[in-house]
Formats: structure tokens, sequence, C-alpha cells
């Protein structure tokens, strides 16, 4: 099989994903579904403040969030991206909605997916779509 151009690094946490090779491969079918191509996606783990100051900084909100995911694409049937990830984030949802981390993890990283398709979270609607997309695609998961 080719190689997934997919890549997960770390910024200020020791962070290390698990089952990458599983994951790649599930980004990858998702979206391949919507027939789109991965040029490229790099996936970055980061602390809590990296990821507000990213926040700020290029998108003048003064607020904390587990994800934030930039399209750089060109081309309408590719994506390219970086996704930003705050693992204190998550782990602090995973247990206030007290699930498993690697859930809320796997939650997170298909929701920055989501965005690079199309879907988008603004409203309740729209938000309440997301969350079903995010609910198949988790189903999809084969990580046995």
């Amino acid at each position: 099989m080719p190689d997934i151009p997919i890549e997960f690094i770390s910024e200020e946490v020791e962070f290390t994903l698990k089952d990458v090779d599983k994951v790649k491969n599930w980004i990858a079918q998702v979206i391949a579904e919507h027939q789109l191509i991965i040029d490229n996606i790099t996936y970055i783990f980061c602390s809590d403040e990296y990821l507000y100051n990213i926040n700020q900084t290029y998108l003048n909100h003064d607020t904390y969030t587990d994800i934030i995911t930039f399209d750089n694409s060109d081309e309408e049937d590719t994506i390219e991206s970086d996704i930003f990830i705050s693992i204190d984030r998550v782990k602090e949802n995973a247990s206030q909605l007290n699930i498993p981390f690697q859930d809320e993890l796997h939650r997170v990283i298909i929701h920055g997916v989501l965005h690079l398709i199309g879907y988008d979270d603004k409203d309740e609607s729209s938000k309440a779509i997301m969350r079903q997309k995010e609910n198949d695609y988790l189903s999809l998961r084969d990580f046995s």
C-alpha cells in the first residue's frame, strides 16, 4: 500500500499517537468516500497554551479550544491542511464526558477532517449534522 501523506507531530507536549497506521487508513477512508485526494495533512498535537496562542494570533479568538483546522488546499478536490489539537483540552473533555481519551481524540481528529470535507459547526443545526457524521465515522474505526 502506498504511503498515506498524513503525519503526526508534537509541539510543547510529550505525546505519541497510538495505532498510527490504522488512524491514517481510517482518515484516508473517510476522505476517499468524498472523492477527495490527500495532498498532505499534518496533525500537530500541542498544549492548551500553544493552541490558545494560535487562536489569538491567526483567528483573533480569545478562547481555548480543542482543535483548529487550517485548510491550505489550492485545488477543490485536494486536501492539504495543518490541524492543531490540544492534548490538554482533549484529556479534559474526555474526563468531563466520562469517555476514554482515545475515543475523544479520534472524535477530534475526524472533526478536523470533516471541516476539510466541507462540514461546519457554526449553528445548532450544522453542529448536530457534524456530531452525527463524527459518530458515523467513529463507528467505522477498525483498530482491533
